[in-house]
């Protein structure tokens, strides 16, 4: 799937890594309640690990690691009754552009990375 990716969010001639955790709902509570400070479940937390810092320090280098990406598998089936092949690649892509540093917090990001989300995912839907 990452092979069908546009151009400009592929790591060329690098080796970008991630993990994805998949888990159920009560962990995933956990985790938003220890790194966001939310008392809830949600459908994909996001880690990232590449930040400008990180970029610098590893510019030169052919391998480095982007983050972290949590699913809750529960949560995910609540939301993507029946279209779960295309459901996972949206969230996977919404996970994978919060680790690029993309955030929706204010209606323009939402809009920016809705947008993006919406052209990869149309690279590479099922």
């Amino acid at each position: 799937m990452l092979k069908k990716f546009p151009k400009n969010y592929k790591f060329v001639d690098k080796k970008a890594h991630l993990t994805v955790l998949l888990t159920n709902k009560y962990k995933m509570k956990l985790l938003n309640k220890k790194f966001r400070k939310k008392n809830k479940s949600t459908d994909i937390l996001s880690f990232p690990f590449f930040n400008e810092k990180n970029v610098l320090k590893n510019k030169k280098k052919r391998k480095f690691y982007l983050g972290d990406i949590a699913i809750s598998y529960e949560d995910f089936l609540k939301k993507n009754k029946g279209e779960y092949k295309n459901g996972f690649i949206k969230i996977f892509i919404h996970g994978f552009l919060h680790l690029l540093n993309f955030d929706h917090k204010s209606n323009r990001d939402y809009k920016i990375m809705s947008s993006i989300e919406s052209k990869i995912f149309n690279k590479v839907k099922v």
